[in-house]
């Protein structure tokens, strides 16, 4: 399934799930105390992935100037905006808006690299990842709604 995209893309990019399944586990499974900490640590992670995200907008039109419009380069710049603004909420706010963060930015992928077929491998591996770490967010997100409402 995910053979035909490059092996230190990959790699890298399924290591880069470890973090956020992880920590959910932990947000799952420890006691209150730990819980907190995975889950700061959790929303600390998800906040740089976001960024990452928009980088590599600003990466592709490095390497092909012709794509640096005003939307493309706007939205490259606005998923470190959404990840700066997760870090000063409490945590289920956070949780949420990262995950809208992660959404928004597959959508965006979709329509600015789904044009070249070349980049093909591109789109599955983001909705891979993606699928992971919003799961695990959502996981977070779900386990702690459920132990503070009891």
């Amino acid at each position: 399934m995910l053979s035909d995209i490059p092996a230190p893309m990959r790699s890298l990019g399924l290591a880069g799930l470890i973090p956020f399944v992880g920590l959910a586990i932990i947000v799952i499974t420890g006691d209150e105390t730990i819980r907190a900490s995975a889950l700061r640590a959790q929303i600390g992670y998800g906040a740089v992935i976001v960024s990452f995200l928009g980088a590599l907008h600003w990466g592709a039109a490095v390497q092909t100037p012709a794509l640096a419009s005003w939307p493309r380069m706007a939205w490259g710049v606005t998923p470190s905006l959404l990840g700066w603004v997760a870090l000063l909420l409490p945590p289920l706010p956070a949780l949420v808006l990262l995950t809208a963060s992660l959404l928004a930015a597959l959508v965006f992928d979709e329509f600015s690299f789904s044009a070249d077929a070349s980049q093909a491998w591109l789109l599955k591996l983001r909705r891979v990842l993606t699928a992971g770490a919003t799961l695990s967010l959502l996981a977070s997100l779900i386990t702690i709604l459920v132990k503070t409402a009891r």
